[in-house]
């Protein structure tokens, strides 16, 4: 039987759930071979709110050109939170000059607009509106508002040209970016912006319905690939502007033209039943480089960029059971393309609550998260005795070894399965080849939507 759209999401996508095998390595490791408590306490950097949190993690990862910071969830408060904090300290004291986040292309270009002073949206709130099909949350709550209002105002003491943009690097705005693209062809270039419209005719038939397009490609006479690519071509050879504001917009068009062509390519394999996953990072990877050559160009210095995802994306997938299964991402990419100039943070916590939704496509609500298994790397942390720390991995061999697993780890998506937490959240990993630091909160809480 054919699946739906909303079972091939729920199969698919990655923030729902993730495998573990009971017969993995995790779950056969031994309890005498736990790592001592003792030594993570003595490493561990408290988290206390003052200035001088981070400062070891600071001065390990601020000369990086690419700083990733993840999540174990997409619901938890002190995340987005404690991320804001590293983006803006990275920002102001080490030079840091883009964010992309796991976010849409065209939602995020709207924030983009605010957080740089332009644009019609009189607020960070209005400016978030454009994150409005699920998981909403996952960018419209308040932590990230209020990360976004500080940007911008650090952005407006600022000449345009070293302002601080703030990007979408995922690859499933198709309809929206489409529209876009033609939006600023209309403007720019109007021939051009006839044939976009002719190309971008093949994708109206699936009525703004992307997986209804994915699975009408299994025709391969259905396939839009070729009218994506051809529009895309057509904005590459568009000539920069000078103006920064201009250069804006015509990297806007282009980034948008991309993300058609990706999130084509992404649904159209993931209704083969290929790896999308890999489709995915890969995309997520190519967006991260293409901003920063981006930046480069406009502020005339090299790029430093921080980027927002979750663990599984942020983490290197050589140290996990993806591996196995023959996926890569975009932590991976990031350490094979930059080497050491790429800086990989994990986030964890033990248990507290966490804003989820109980199916894919169901109404988010506040969850209580159950303890961290034992056996878990979480739980290992939770050990130390410490109620918020980070832990500097790279360059500290002892600790490293502690850390070397394999072991369980949790992540937790856009869905929480408690009734099922072990198969659906929990999963085989090597901590220690997996990060360059942690960040580690012994008791987090469900982060707040906006409009709550």
């Amino acid at each position: 039987m054919a699946a739906s759209p909303k079972l091939l999401a729920a199969l698919l996508l990655p923030l729902v759930a993730l495998a573990f095998r009971p017969d993995g390595p995790a779950a056969r490791a031994p309890a005498e071979a736990a790592p001592s408590a003792a030594l993570l306490g003595k490493a561990a950097r408290p988290v206390t709110g003052s200035n001088a949190d981070y400062s070891e993690l600071l001065a390990a990862a601020g000369g990086a050109r690419r700083i990733l910071l993840g999540e174990s969830t997409h619901g938890t408060h002190e995340y987005y939170r404690e991320r804001a904090r590293l983006t803006e300290r990275l920002i102001l004291d080490h030079g840091a000059n883009a964010i992309a986040i796991e976010g849409d292309w065209s939602a995020t270009q709207r924030v983009n607009l605010y957080v740089r002073g332009l644009g019609s949206d009189r607020s960070a709130g209005q400016a978030l509106a454009g994150y409005s099909s699920f998981p909403a949350w996952m960018w419209a709550n308040t932590d990230f508002r209020d990360f976004v209002e500080r940007l911008r105002a650090i952005n407006l003491e600022r000449p345009a040209a070293q302002r601080v943009g703030l990007y979408g690097m995922d690859v499933y705005d198709l309809f929206d970016s489409a529209d876009s693209v033609q939006s600023y062809l209309r403007r720019a270039a109007p021939e051009a912006a006839a044939r976009a419209a002719l190309h971008y005719r093949c994708f109206a038939r699936h009525r703004r319905d992307r997986w209804a397009y994915g699975v009408a490609t299994r025709d391969p006479k259905r396939s839009c690939r070729a009218q994506a690519q051809a529009v895309l071509a057509e904005v590459r050879r568009l000539p920069r502007p000078s103006d920064p504001v201009e250069a804006e917009a015509r990297f806007a068009a282009l980034r948008s033209a991309a993300s058609v062509a990706a999130a084509e390519e992404y649904f159209r394999t993931a209704s083969s039943g290929s790896l999308a996953w890999n489709v995915r990072d890969r995309h997520m990877a190519d967006n991260v480089d293409e901003i920063a050559g981006h930046v480069e160009a406009v502020a005339g210095r090299p790029a430093r960029l921080v980027l927002w995802s979750h663990n599984t994306h942020s983490g290197d997938a050589r140290a996990t059971f993806a591996a196995d299964r023959g996926e890569l991402n975009l932590g991976q990419l990031m350490r094979q393309r930059h080497g050491e100039a790429a800086f990989l943070v994990g986030f964890f916590s033990h248990s507290g609550t966490v804003f989820a939704a109980p199916e894919w496509d169901g109404r988010g609500r506040r969850f209580d998260m159950r303890p961290a298994l034992p056996g878990s790397y979480s739980a290992l942390l939770h050990s130390a005795g410490l109620p918020a720390f980070s832990l500097l991995l790279r360059g500290d061999p002892e600790v490293s070894r502690l850390l070397a697993g394999p072991m369980l780890e949790r992540a937790i998506g856009v869905v929480y399965l408690p009734a099922g937490e072990r198969q659906a959240h929990y999963f085989d990993a090597r901590l220690a080849g997996q990060f360059d630091a942690i960040v580690y909160f012994d008791r987090s809480t469900a982060l707040t939507p906006l409009g709550r």
